[in-house]
């Protein structure tokens, strides 16, 4: 036979009810209940105790639902923390914040957490009264060793099913840096001394506390199973989620992969955006673009203008020079003289050039010819732009498509 115990707060039709579990609803019309051994379900809450169905038609007892217990109990332990809050929030500005107690009842943060516990399947499962013995000494070893922080509030033992279960509903709290008990689990549980199943990785959806108290509530009942003679097959610590069915595991695994691609799909489209903001006025980001490179092609032609002009010139002075000594012998003073007039001479040339990049600058940076050198490097630049963003649309379509996401609709920010 399989143990099973499977936890959680809220489905798809918001936090779990306890009125399914003390049945304080209408059951003649619920196919999976029996109304006829309705009547033999066994109840307890921390207030009342035991108490049976047929404890409630009589005339001179009043028996509180479960709802009623939770909401007493939630009214009681969380009041303090309540108020506290409403004084913060309303130093602070913040009195929208405001929660009641029954808010936080409701609230799938900080509702009741419930278990259910079976053991064995409709084609065969342990008898009532085994599995009545089993969950009691569980929930007195568990009081003993967490009821200091986690308390339980209620449980039923239903007989009016397939098959025996128990459903059990519990709250985390602990003191808070005001000094009120608050709800709150992952403090709880570390306050009560469990660590995180990895320690040196960061707290997350697959690293948490709750794991590892799910882990030793389990062996917990393995253990006191194990007392009574029961042997039971002990499936593989799934990731910390050995309460879990596997294939209700490979289902999870495979839905939060899922959710991961998603996210990290809207991330990187998230990111593009935010690119795409930045640069959000397109044709002041292509004009100071155009900018910088008509600059700096301006100076890289006027600066090989000037070398080129200057090079040439002062070789035809130089090899003027250098044939007028080769040809002729001149004396002292008029070879001296010579050398004065070539000296000026190249000293005029050093001006001219100088004179000719000022010049050439001057027709560069008139607005006609300014416009006529920027146009093209600023299309060049759009059709960059515009190649850049279609390729990143494509690949996020792409990404979409294979996880079968309909085409996202990005608002346009660039007008490419």
């Amino acid at each position: 036979m399989k143990l099973t115990r499977h936890n959680g707060r809220s489905g798809k039709n918001g936090v779990y009810n306890p009125k399914h579990n003390d049945r304080r609803f209408d059951i003649a019309n619920n196919e999976h209940i029996d109304e006829d051994r309705a009547n033999q379900n066994v109840y307890w809450d921390c207030y009342q105790g035991f108490h049976f169905p047929k404890d409630q038609e009589q005339e001179d007892r009043i028996v509180y639902s479960f709802e009623q217990i939770e909401r007493a109990f939630y009214s009681e332990r969380y009041d303090d923390f309540c108020e506290g809050q409403h004084e913060r929030n309303r130093k602070t500005g913040h009195s929208n914040r405001d929660r009641t107690t029954e808010d936080l009842r409701l609230d799938k943060k900080t509702c009741p957490e419930e278990s259910l516990i079976q053991i064995g399947t409709m084609e065969k499962s342990v008898s009532p009264a085994v599995l009545a013995e089993i969950a009691a000494e569980f929930f007195e070893e568990f009081d003993r060793r967490f009821g200091e922080h986690i308390h339980i509030l209620d449980w039923s033992l239903h007989l009016d099913e397939a098959t025996p279960h128990i459903n059990e509903r519990h709250v985390f709290d602990c003191e808070n840096r005001y000094g009120e008990i608050a709800p709150q689990q992952e403090k709880a549980l570390e306050v009560l001394g469990f660590d995180l199943p990895n320690p040196d990785q960061k707290p997350g959806k697959l690293n948490n506390r709750k794991m590892t108290f799910d882990a030793a509530c389990r062996a917990m009942l393995f253990d006191i199973c194990k007392q009574h003679g029961l042997h039971l097959d002990q499936e593989p610590e799934y990731g910390g989620r050995a309460y879990l069915e596997k294939q209700d595991y490979i289902l999870m695994k495979q839905k939060e992969k899922l959710a991961d691609q998603e996210q990290q799909i809207e991330a990187k489209e998230a990111e593009l955006e935010e690119i795409t903001i930045r640069i959000s006025d397109t044709e002041s980001f292509v004009e100071e673009i155009a900018n910088v490179a008509y600059e700096k092609a301006v100076e890289a032609i006027t600066d090989t203008v000037r070398e080129e002009v200057r090079n040439e010139d002062f070789e035809i002075i130089a090899d003027t020079r250098e044939s007028l000594f080769r040809n002729f012998h001149f004396t002292p003073d008029a070879a001296q003289t010579i050398e004065a007039v070539f000296s000026e001479v190249m000293n005029r040339f050093k001006g001219m050039t100088q004179h000719i990049s000022e010049r050439l600058t001057s027709i560069f940076r008139s607005p006609k010819k300014k416009s006529e050198i920027k146009e093209p490097v600023k299309e060049s630049i759009r059709d960059r732009l515009a190649r850049s963003q279609r390729r990143a649309d494509e690949a996020n379509a792409r990404r979409r498509a294979e996880r079968g996401l309909p085409p996202r609709r990005r608002q346009q920010n660039m007008d490419l």
